[in-house]
């Protein structure tokens, strides 16, 4: 690599509201967003909300020409609605679906059956190795009764571990099926594109920012065209519905590009652009959120810059009071989840007493009718409690294993800061390679 090299990206990234049979004017504005990419030419296209597996190969066919690598992620019942176009070949190419997200009885909310995940992939350029991140995190609903708050931290930092774990991992392909010995090289670049479902300052994205180290392009870049604050949900969109915005009457900004370097290099935001309520071309909208599009430039570390950690980030006050928030709502989502499964308990064993009354008063020849009516309710409520139960005890697990993880990053930052600065790599490093350990 010589010393003054330079890779420009341009990624492109789009939540597009393809709901099938709901969304309005899907086929059209799909058709419309296969001839802008096209014409554009991104080197990444990272799309989120492709609910209709159909509208992606029409994509992947109407895009060949120009992005000839592709991939959807599949997952849960309806599917992550995550896919990729790409210029370059894709070399690997993996996902991680989200512990918890959300409940199965909020049917109108659809995002248990969505399986919402995190897409890999991973690409080589120019002698460099991109680790290129697709996500979509629960969706908020509510802002001032916000039942998945503990949910989107959860998911946050999730997200957050499986950057830093591909960040950290060393895999060993085996030659003989094909592998190159550099297949296995850690990631020199990371690009993390999507629809959070979280404003600037939420908790969800100030844990993720501040664990992984990684660049807000908007906030970054000096060239900034876009919608007033850089919105990608804005009143002037057709179809925002204006409720949806709530107390933000400019817009809110839950679509990001972050990115960030290692391994020496140093890397810019040159451009940043959004859509503002229409297609670039000033045509109708391609989505209810704004598209976003921005150039990175990747060159070699100046010597003022000190390329972030491929560790994790030191310990620093504003990340250990982050944790401590996020261990709070996390302990908070936790104790709510008990709660449920207690009362959940409650009713089984209720259903299960009114079962064992019935049958006593059936055999007795009592009011057999009236027993026999009231069997079918009594079994619907057990078994619907039951289920309610076994869900709400999962989600339970699910948030103390989170809260624990939470805790004992808490308690390693604590003791780096009583050692001093100096020692704070290696013991985040230590923690690291334990629980990879542990978790083999």
């Amino acid at each position: 690599m010589k010393p003054n090299f330079t890779l420009r990206l341009r990624v492109f990234n789009l939540n597009c509201w393809g709901i099938p049979y709901l969304s309005k004017h899907r086929a059209d504005r799909v058709k419309r967003l296969g001839d802008f990419l096209n014409m554009e030419s991104f080197d990444l296209a990272l799309l989120e909300e492709v609910w209709s597996e159909q509208d992606f190969q029409y994509l992947r066919q109407k895009l060949l020409p120009t992005y000839p690598a592709a991939h959807y992620f599949r997952s849960g019942i309806i599917g992550s609605g995550l896919c990729v176009f790409s210029k370059h070949p894709i070399q690997e190419f993996t996902q991680h679906v989200f512990t918890l997200n959300g409940y199965p009885y909020m049917i109108h909310h659809c995002d248990w059956f969505c399986g919402k995940a995190v897409g890999l992939l991973v690409l080589h350029l120019s002698g460099l190795v991109l680790n290129a991140y697709v996500t979509h995190l629960h969706a908020e609903y509510n802002r001032q009764k916000d039942i998945y708050l503990a949910h989107r931290v959860a998911q946050a930092w999730e997200l957050a571990q499986f950057i830093q774990a591909e960040l950290m991992r060393e895999e060993f392909l085996p030659h003989h099926l094909g592998f190159s010995s550099h297949t296995s090289k850690k990631a020199d670049v990371v690009l993390l594109c999507g629809d959070l479902n979280l404003h600037p300052k939420d908790l969800g994205c100030r844990l993720l920012k501040e664990w992984t180290g990684l660049h807000d392009a908007y906030l970054e870049t000096r060239d900034f065209k876009g919608s007033e604050e850089g919105c990608t949900m804005v009143p002037k969109n057709c179809y925002v519905k204006h409720q949806e915005l709530g107390p933000f009457p400019l817009g809110i900004r839950i679509d990001y590009v972050l990115y960030k370097a290692v391994s020496g290099l140093y890397i810019s935001c040159k451009t940043f652009k959004t859509t503002t309520g229409h297609d670039p071309y000033s045509g109708p909208p391609f989505s209810d959120h704004e598209a976003l599009m921005a150039t990175l430039c990747v060159r070699h570390s100046p010597p003022q810059h000190n390329p972030s950690p491929t560790h994790g980030p030191a310990e620093s006050s504003p990340l250990t009071s982050v944790l401590r928030e996020a261990w709070a709502e996390v302990d908070q989502g936790m104790a709510q989840a008990h709660w449920w499964a207690t009362m959940a308990s409650y009713a089984v064993g209720l259903g299960l007493l009114l079962l064992a009354l019935l049958c006593a008063l059936a055999a007795g020849g009592w009011i057999r009718e009236a027993a026999l009516l009231l069997w079918t309710p009594s079994v619907g409520l057990v078994l619907g409690a039951g289920a309610f139960y076994l869900f709400h005890v999962q989600e339970a697990k699910g948030l103390c294993r989170t809260r624990a993880e939470l805790q004992h990053v808490l308690g390693r930052a604590r003791e780096a800061q009583d050692l001093g600065p100096e020692s704070q790599p290696a013991l985040l490093l230590g923690q690291q390679e334990r629980d990879r350990a542990e978790e083999q």
